[in-house]
C-alpha cells in the first residue's frame, strides 16, 4: 500500500475529496496546521532584512538597473 500526500486550494477541497470517496480505498483527510509566526531576534531579523535586500539588489542588477560589484571589487575593498 502507498500514500499520497496533496496539498489543495480550498475551493477545489471538497470536489476532490467527493472524488476520492468515490473509490474503494481508504481516504484520509487532515488538514495541514499553519505553523504560528515565529518571532525573531534582533539579530536574526537583521539577518533576514540583509538577505531581502541582498536579492531585490539581484533582481535589479537582473533587470540591467544597477551594477553589482565583481568578487575581485569586493576584496580589494578588504
Amino acid at each position: 500500500m502507498r500514500q499520497i500526500l496533496l496539498t489543495v486550494p480550498d475551493e477545489q477541497y471538497a470536489f476532490l475529496m467527493k472524488v476520492l470517496k468515490s473509490f474503494s480505498f481508504e481516504v484520509d483527510a487532515k488538514p495541514i496546521r499553519q505553523t504560528a509566526a515565529k518571532k525573531l531576534t534582533p539579530a536574526q531579523q537583521e539577518w533576514v532584512d540583509d538577505f531581502r535586500e541582498a536579492l531585490e539588489q539581484m533582481e535589479l542588477h537582473e533587470q540591467g538597473k544597477i551594477r553589482l560589484k565583481s568578487a575581485r571589487e569586493l576584496l580589494d575593498e578588504l
